[in-house]
């Protein structure tokens, strides 16, 4: 390997070093595998884009085409032209989308955060962005100890974002992978003096000093990096100690982000699920084992995600009147919760609708109007905290609901609202679905029975989403989770004009007997809310084989009974379910609600879809190595051809002493190598002319100096004295000469000419002609291989049948 080539796969090895102190950043740790690919496709590029005459300050800018393309093709792939393979305008837009919804994103949640795909696509383009820096610096301009700067500034962030947990992990890594850089940069600059010396380290004089001295140095200058700060006072900040004050990485205090947006919190949940208790309740009544805990509705959609618009803030003490119910004199469902340590930021999750709530810190908390979503004012408020809260208990039936009159004019234009780029798929899916039904309310059912049919699955594998690219790739592939369920019902609802939105909470909890429920990370959820005038926002379940679905679900339904407790797969699908084992340990009450499946998961099976083994990423690369290896093909067939002409060869005369005598064949190669360096330049060959005479044509053409123009006229001799002489000895260092000659070629030529002599040869077409003489010969050889088999095959039949003749024809004559 090549120096250049060591510090090439060096300054990848200590980006991506640096770069896993990013992964504490979210709670999935996969996205790192996206960022080593796209320091690899950096690498690799800067290594091509090196070896052309290019000016080098336009490798850098290669590398970042190919990383923009690598991330068009990664996170707006499912947008991309032409089969899903080539990005287009489409994909820039919606890689736009995604990357404003992460930096929303950085403002909102705290240390780890959930993978969403803005927050991943932010730190894969940082990543690759470092890596651009350091691969230029380091290779391109050969500064590796500037490349130190990016590097420190990658493990900065990091570190200060994730906290002091294993920092000196990170800091061992990072400095260990730039360490390796310097020791690779000093071998480049060492190899560059002349012959490497690899005697005894002993010597004063020795290169083996030197570079032993030199580890012995940076090892040591190491480890003292980590372990003095033991033996040190402790400082609150620094690189090595993270901050334990406010604002800190954790979000420990008033200046941290929480993790506000429960959408985000349930597509982490099911990346990593997990049974531990996030809460306690205990609930009276018969619907307490069918109550879902609401934390709030999502009421915009703009295209990449369902959205929480803030319209109006309210005390928590004074809650709105939940829009569109009419009747206030409704019974009420009352309810202790206890939040455990596990649940650290959240908004409330409470029945819906409440009427009233009770908690110690009323400051603490505050209320949307426009969605009853009860918000903290503080990171971690919820966090161990007991409340009260006293619902409505609200029971539609369906016959109600399908007489419900209009909604009003600002609820419909608010809730209906769709992004202009929502595939036309939605719509025309959600026409032909509803295609019988009359009222909102039996599309609303139409909708929900076909989503929970047996053509689509329950698949928590899928890549989460809830962006108008997810919805078409749930309704094309038809597998998927609840946000999926969820968030396309709601936006179909929306092309019918029905007011709708997605809300966010969890199922029932786990009954543990005396009206005693635990709540577990296995229970997060999303469902759409559509609107009915006279009852309000009205929960939907088209989740399949998940939830618990309201009794008005079944147009059948007899009015004012408590909702069914069967799972939505039962009550619309016809498939049949697999009856638990006898020893099974589940609950009942879960076994009806399909939740024992489950509980079987563990977070080691949990799964977050990557774009790097995607389909679309693999053609798109497959197609551009091709595609590359094609354009570059006659470069390095002719790189291969001048190596294997001008090298070095020959054989000494008898004895061993004197010059090195060439063969005929290394004379003639180094004259087809000349004549074919003036073809790449734009001087074509003339075989009508001799040697000298196409030499001369040459270096007028050319108008080479006069030290170019005696090498092409030696080279020429040589060729003649070969082609023409009876015996022929040359020892000229021809070698050289050509070397010469091309350099004096190359110096007259324009930069344009010298960039298509080295990707476009024109003496390339000679492949061309080898390949079609190679085809002739192979046809012609098996041609001769068929007749002879042929022959072999025949000619005795052959020559029997002309004996017979014979033999006939001789007796015809006998009798005659």
């Amino acid at each position: 390997m090549t120096t250049r080539a060591k510090l090439t796969v060096y300054s990848a090895l200590a980006t991506a070093l640096a770069a896993l102190c990013l992964t504490p950043l979210l709670t999935t740790k996969s996205w790192i595998i996206n960022a080593f690919v796209v320091i690899a496709a950096v690498a690799a590029s800067g290594a091509g884009l090196r070896r052309t005459p290019f000016y080098r300050w336009t490798v850098p800018l290669g590398q970042l085409l190919v990383l923009f393309v690598l991330l068009l093709v990664g996170f707006a792939g499912s947008t991309a032209v032409w089969g899903g393979v080539v990005p287009g305008p489409r994909s820039v837009h919606t890689l736009g989308q995604v990357l404003g919804t992460g930096l929303d994103d950085i403002q909102e949640y705290a240390i780890p955060a959930p993978p969403n795909p803005g927050l991943r696509l932010i730190l894969v383009a940082s990543v690759g962005l470092i890596a651009v820096v350091v691969d230029t610096v380091a290779v391109t301009y050969r500064r590796s100890a500037l490349a130190g700067l990016p590097l420190l500034a990658l493990y900065s962030v990091g570190n200060g974002l994730a906290g002091s947990g294993g920092s000196w992990i990170w800091f061992a890594l990072a400095a260990g992978g730039y360490l390796v850089l310097l020791f690779a940069e000093g071998q480049d600059r060492v190899s560059r003096w002349g012959r490497v010396f690899r005697g005894s380290s002993r010597g004063t004089g020795g290169t083996g000093a030197l570079s032993q001295g030199g580890q012995r140095v940076g090892v040591l200058a190491l480890a003292l990096a980590l372990l003095l700060p033991v033996f040190l006072p402790r400082w609150d900040a620094g690189l090595i100690h993270g901050t334990s004050g406010p604002g800190s990485g954790k979000g420990s205090g008033s200046g941290g982000a929480a993790s506000l947006d429960p959408l985000v919190t349930l597509e982490a949940a099911f990346n990593s699920p997990s049974d531990e208790v996030l809460l306690n309740y205990r609930m009276d009544g018969d619907q307490a084992q069918s109550t879902y805990l609401r934390t709030g509705s999502l009421d915009t959609f703009d295209g990449a995600s369902w959205k929480l618009v803030s319209t109006g803030l309210g005390d928590l003490k004074n809650l709105p009147r939940p829009a569109g119910l009419t009747d206030a004199d409704l019974p009420t469902i009352d309810g202790d919760f206890e939040v455990t340590d596990r649940l650290e930021s959240a908004w409330l999750p409470v029945p819906y609708p409440a009427r009233s709530i009770t908690v110690p810190n009323p400051d603490s908390w505050q209320v949307d109007a426009l969605t009853d979503t009860v918000q903290p004012t503080k990171d971690k408020a919820i966090k161990g905290l007991k409340y009260q809260v006293s619902a409505l208990d609200v029971r539609p039936t369906a016959t109600e609901l399908r007489t419900a009159p209009a909604a009003p004019a600002q609820i419909v234009e608010h809730y209906t609202e769709l992004p202009r780029e929502l595939p036309p798929v939605v719509a025309e899916k959600a026409l032909a679905v509803t295609a019988k039904a009359r009222t909102p309310y039996d599309k609303a059912l139409a909708l929900q029975s076909w989503f929970t049919g047996p053509e689509f699955t329950y698949d928590t594998k899928i890549q989460p989403g809830t962006g108008s690219s997810a919805i078409e790739t749930f309704l094309r592939d038809r597998r998927g989770f609840c946000v999926h369920f969820a968030s396309t019902m709601a936006a179909m609802a929306r092309t019918l004009k029905i007011p709708a939105r997605v809300a966010v909470g969890f199922t029932p909890g786990d009954a543990k007997g005396g009206n005693q429920f635990s709540v577990t990370g296995q229970k997060y959820h999303a469902w759409p809310e559509l609107y009915f005038e006279g009852f309000g926002w009205t929960r939907f379940e088209p989740t399949k084989s998940r939830g618990v679905q309201p009794s008005y679900a079944d147009p059948v339904s007899a009015p004012a009974t408590a909702p069914t407790q069967q799972p939505t797969a039962a009550a619309q699908s016809t498939a049949p379910v697999a009856a638990p084992s006898v020893g099974s340990d589940c609950d009942p009450r879960l076994r009806r609600l399909g939740e024992c499946e489950d509980r079987k998961k563990t977070a080691a099976g949990a799964h977050e879809e990557s774009w790097l083994l995607s389909w679309q990423v693999l053609g798109t690369l497959a197609g551009v190595l091709v595609l590359i290896a094609l354009l570059l093909t006659p470069m390095f067939w002719r790189t291969m051809l001048r190596r294997r002409r001008i090298g070095p060869g020959g054989r000494r005369r008898p004895g061993g002493s004197g010059p090195a005598e060439l063969t005929d064949e290394q004379v003639l190669a180094a004259w087809d190598e000349l004549v074919d360096s003036a073809w790449d330049l734009g001087i074509p060959p003339d075989e009508s002319r001799t040697p000298r005479s196409a030499a001369r044509r040459i270096s007028e053409t050319a108008e080479l100096d006069e030290a170019s123009a005696a090498a092409a006229g030696r080279v020429a001799l040589a060729a003649e004295r070969v082609l023409y002489a009876r015996d022929a000895r040359i020892a000229a260092p021809l070698a050289a000469d050509v070397r010469t000659a091309r350099d004096g070629l190359w110096a007259g030529a324009g930069r344009t000419g010298r960039t298509r002599a080295v990707l476009l040869p024109p003496s390339s077409a000679q492949l061309s002609w080898r390949i079609s003489d190679a085809v002739l010969a192979a046809r012609l050889a098996v041609r001769g291989r068929v007749s002879r088999v042929t022959g072999a095959v025949t000619g005795p039949v052959r020559r029997a049948w002309g004996g017979l003749r014979r033999r006939k024809g001789g007796g015809e004559s006998g009798e005659s």
